[in-house]
């Protein structure tokens, strides 16, 4: 394939990314630990530390920062600790006064439709899981990403379960890509928090037949049980990069 794309999004590790579209890179929910700093996500069958792999060699450099909720698996205090003070910081609008509390100058609610240097973002729905358990995971968005032109459109789905609120953005948003956090993250009791093979599959067959779609957050946090490997079994069509990976967004 020759030119340039439209856009490109590198999976750095897990849910972390770097969104290109013209001149203006996004870093979204940088988890920038080295292997093994934290503990293990409690309640979980694979007791392991985590991050499970250290990052890939890739260049962070970056125009905004796109933060789609709180949990430590999407900012870290490696994050906190590297990422410059006024950078652009887009959030949950829930969640501003606390990242303002932690020095952040330049913090944006994604509340409505919102201009970042030459891109615009604008919030999506999610759902961390069901029920109850899904009300004490806490304040979630996704993300739908453009050009200052409109295109392409990428769709970054946060972490969610497949429900009605991510058909209906599929519907409406007739993203050019859709980036789905999968991993079927869980605890030991209730289902899991995050979009499985199920899952995947329903974002694959809602999705715009042309669209790409692509699944991350896997194989890097102790609470994820659905593996690369596993998702690649479970569904057809889907592109499951690795860490350092680039996908090119025509």
């Amino acid at each position: 394939m020759s030119g340039d794309p439209a856009a490109t999004v590198r999976l750095v590790r897990h849910a972390t990314l770097l969104v290109t579209v013209g001149d203006t890179t996004l870093l979204v929910d940088p988890m920038l630990a080295a292997q093994g700093a934290d503990p293990p996500v409690e309640n979980t069958p694979n007791q392991r530390r985590n991050p499970l792999v250290d990052l890939p060699p890739v260049d962070l450099d970056h125009d905004a920062v796109l933060v789609t909720h709180r949990h430590n698996d999407h900012f870290d205090d490696a994050a906190r600790d590297r990422l410059d003070a006024d950078v652009p910081l887009v959030v949950h609008p829930e969640q501003v006064q606390e990242f303002e509390s932690e020095g952040f100058t330049d913090v944006r609610p994604l509340e409505r439709e919102l201009a970042v240097e030459d891109l615009r973002l604008s919030p999506t729905p999610a759902r961390h899981g069901h029920g109850d358990l899904a009300s004490a995971m806490g304040p979630v968005t996704g993300a739908v990403v453009r050009g200052s032109d409109g295109t392409p459109s990428i769709y970054l789905t946060g972490d969610t379960v497949w429900y009605e609120g991510v058909a209906e953005t599929l519907a409406d948003a007739q993203p050019t890509a859709v980036i789905a956090n999968a991993g079927g993250a869980r605890f030991r009791e209730g289902e899991p928090i995050t979009m499985d093979g199920d899952g995947v599959r329903r974002v694959r067959e809602a999705a715009p037949d042309d669209a790409t779609v692509a699944a991350v957050h896997m194989d890097a946090i102790n609470h994820c049980l659905v593996t690369r490997s596993d998702l690649r079994d479970a569904v057809d069509g889907v592109t499951i990069p690795g860490d350092g990976d680039v996908l090119r967004i025509e």
